[in-house]
């Protein structure tokens, strides 16, 4: 039996056993733990889960996967698109959220959850190697924009390990890596600064202030007064400004 990936979906199966160890190593897999998994497909991972943890909530939106995934015991599949179910009302909450994302939805999912799913307190999820690489990026990089000033508010970076394209059927023709994180708490008024932050990354190439006047966050008057009130010039662009400095700027802006 075998199950055609379909590209739409950013479906790449997995199947080499041997990254499964290193997952339960970044993941710390343990006996009493409720996992969320996204993207189960043919369900390799999802059976190295459920052997391990006490229950795995695999979501999935492929209806053509269903002979590959388990139908029973510690195993509970739900159907439909990640984005669009209401995964903070699953019973029991997950801890953890271990998996394969799907290409094309991997950076939203991982950005929804940090608030989304407030009992998710490690990740442990395999991406492309850029997705990765853009997560913990640093101030004034190529890869850092708002992905990863919002990753870095709300997470540690724990662990990190490169994918090799050979784990994978299709194999892709980009690299991948697994990258594993802890929560931190949250900034006060998390939903101000998330708005803050992607306001400003928006029109990247312009300053600081035509982006967040461009997004309709502030006025330029405001903007500027906010980033004089935070020591940075007005002529600044939101890639030299570090996460905590955008905890600031929303903070100043209200």
């Amino acid at each position: 039996m075998s199950a055609r990936a379909k590209k739409e979906l950013g479906q790449h199966f997995l199947v080499d056993e041997n990254i499964l160890r290193v997952i339960q190593r970044l993941a710390e897999l343990a006996p009493d733990d409720v996992v969320l998994e996204i993207g189960p497909g043919r369900g390799i991972l999802t059976r190295y889960l459920a052997e391990r943890v006490a229950l795995v909530h695999a979501v999935e939106i492929d209806r053509s996967l269903e002979p590959y995934l388990p139908s029973e015991g510690n195993v509970h599949v739900h159907w439909g698109d990640a984005l669009a179910l209401d995964l903070a009302a699953l019973e029991p909450s997950p801890g953890k959220l271990v998996a394969n994302l799907p290409y094309n939805v991997a950076t939203p999912i991982v950005v929804e959850s940090l608030d989304g799913l407030p009992t998710i307190g490690r990740w442990c999820v395999m991406v492309q190697r850029e997705v990765a690489d853009r997560f913990f990026a640093r101030p004034r990089t190529k890869a850092y924009g708002a992905v990863s000033v919002l990753v870095q508010l709300a997470t540690e970076r724990v662990g990190w390990h490169p994918v090799s394209r050979e784990v994978f059927r299709p194999r892709p023709n980009v690299d991948s890596a697994l990258v594993a994180f802890t929560r931190k708490t949250l900034p006060p008024d998390w939903p101000r600064v998330k708005s803050v932050v992607e306001g400003a990354f928006a029109h990247r190439r312009k300053t600081l202030p035509n982006s967040l006047v461009l997004s309709g966050v502030a006025s330029r008057e405001r903007a500027e007064t906010a980033l004089a009130a935070i020591g940075r010039a007005p002529g600044v662009r939101a890639e030299m400004l570090a996460p905590s400095e955008f905890v600031s700027l929303a903070h100043a802006l209200r």
